[in-house]
């Protein structure tokens, strides 16, 4: 058995922080709750990204939740992205149960049901802040890794941008783009050529294909105005709490493509768009991403790379993210190696390949003397986890098994007629529900095809009729004259190279 009282202190020191922080539950050794033992979570690192991972059914939600009713208590606005649908809840006062009732007996704390302000945002036709973007914010350079496009179809999509820019045709959705790359395919490639260069056919036919395959999965939805704005994600409620924005993409675990599309847009508008916040006390913005092994899964080797230098940059942002996942390898090692906050609930042993998973886990985690750790994973309970983090001084804390707080909101999802609630209350629903399809790019050369359509050149017999010669033209055409013009010339060349010393006769000639 282990030593409880150099393990009580080595905790308590480790997870003891100077600034603000905020208790997440209590420590565990030998399956016993340590009500003297509290493990706490500093703020101030809370920007240095985050992991929790676990099997079906251990609880993941539940510890996302929880965290993020601490950050909102504490001022700080989150974002969660809800692929299940089981987050909405914590808009609604929680219930106290048996289960709930014990738990905090063994942690030694008051339970006190709470509700929190929550935003209700959608992608789709759901009910909520509907979340939109234009093809000239993502600009050819995302579009493109999106698309997973090569360096020569990138080429033209950045001459198509370039164009569109030259000619003040706005990119606002996928129509848009599409009726561009089609032009410039057809009517406008002679005048592309002039100016930017020769576009592939075969290029653009790829890009056409690669747009209509984003289309399939719903991509048009999200293309167009109002475009979002991410300040509105930052917001304080009245009474002091940090804003828990809950996206709800139930509609999206089909489509990893459009999944990735938006993630990917959202992490590059809030790099772009916040200013440096240096060493901050507490972050500006935490987003939780559930299920993230669909960012991931079926993401090209350009797309990780674009979200592994945007996972490093974006902190310096007084921004922080946090994975949820099944499986910790889902996360790849490059972006796993950026998270600083680890919480691991039970893994599952059922199969060789789940075995090995479990002990690269193992391995992940700083040493121990403490546990076993490769085998207390698998025997983890529900709502308890090993937890690691940093600390302020951006080390790593020591290892520990956690019976972890329950959610003081509900655990369960919001009725219809809680969700119509909360939509109709929204300022921001007002602000963006509306569709605006403003003049753009497909709109402005449409019109410009038809003007060329309805007004075609004059043509006879099938052949554009040439312009009445004028009077000097007949004169200049008639065979005497040019018989004459051409003695003319040659005496004047004749006088011009016996001038410069290269006239007179010659045996030979090149003429």
């Amino acid at each position: 058995m282990a030593n409880k009282n150099d393990f009580t202190e080595l905790i308590n020191k480790g997870y003891t922080f100077k600034g603000e922080s905020v208790r997440i539950g209590n420590a565990m050794l030998d399956g016993q709750v340590l009500a003297d033992t509290p493990v706490n979570l500093p703020l101030k690192t809370m920007n240095r990204h985050g992991l929790i991972a676990g099997a079906t059914g251990t609880g993941k939600t539940k510890t996302l939740q929880m965290i993020s009713e601490y950050l909102s208590d504490s001022s700080v606005s989150t974002l969660l992205l809800d692929i299940k649908g089981d987050l909405s809840g914590i808009a609604a006062m929680g219930t106290v149960n048996d289960k709930v009732k014990e738990r905090y007996q063994q942690l030694n704390m008051e339970y006190k049901p709470s509700q929190f302000p929550a935003e209700l945002l959608s992608l789709s036709n759901q009910p909520g802040v509907r979340l939109r973007a234009t093809v000239s914010e993502f600009g050819p350079v995302l579009l493109s890794k999106i698309l997973e496009l090569n360096d020569t179809q990138e080429g033209v999509v950045a001459m198509i941008f370039k164009y569109c820019d030259d000619n003040k045709l706005p990119l606002l959705d996928l129509k848009d783009f599409i009726k561009v790359l089609q032009y410039v395919t057809d009517e406008g490639k002679d005048e592309l050529k002039k100016t930017y260069g020769n576009v592939s056919t075969t290029s653009t036919g790829t890009i056409l294909r690669k747009v209509i395959e984003l289309q399939q999965q719903g991509a048009d939805l999200f293309f167009g105005e109002k475009s979002f704005e991410v300040d509105d994600l930052m917001r304080i409620s009245d009474d002091g709490h940090g804003m828990i924005n809950i996206l709800r993409v139930t509609d999206l675990q089909d489509k990893p493509k459009l999944f990735s599309t938006f993630m990917l847009q959202l992490l590059a508008e809030l790099y772009a768009s916040c200013p440096e916040a240096g060493d901050l006390d507490k972050p500006k913005l935490v987003m939780f991403i559930d299920e993230a092994h669909l960012i991931f899964n079926e993401a090209s080797q350009a797309l990780l790379e674009q979200i592994e230098t945007i996972i490093k940059l974006i902190r310096s942002k007084g921004i922080g993210i946090f994975f949820c996942t099944q499986n910790p390898m889902d996360v790849p090692a490059s972006v796993l190696g950026q998270l600083g906050l680890k919480v691991q609930h039970a893994l599952r042993a059922f199969t060789a390949a789940d075995r090995k998973t479990i002990k690269q886990t193992a391995e992940n985690y700083p040493e121990t003397t403490f546990y076993k750790t490769e085998d207390l994973i698998t025997q983890l309970g529900i709502g308890e986890a090993l937890v690691t983090m940093l600390n302020e001084s951006g080390v790593p804390t020591p290892l520990v098994q956690v019976m972890l707080c329950a959610p003081r909101s509900r655990m369960d999802v919001l009725t219809d007629v809680e969700i119509n609630t909360i939509v109709s209350r929204s300022k921001l629903v007002a602000k963006y529900s509306q569709v605006i399809d403003s003049q753009s790019a497909y709109e402005m050369l449409t019109a410009k095809l038809q003007q060329a359509a309805d007004n075609p050149p004059p043509t006879t017999g099938g052949k554009a009729q040439k312009e009445e010669p004028s009077m000097v033209e007949k004169i200049l055409d008639n065979s005497v004259v040019k018989s004459m013009a051409r003695t003319a010339g040659n005496t004047i060349v004749r006088s011009l190279l016996g001038s410069l010393g290269l006239g007179g006769k010659s045996k030979k000639s090149f003429f």
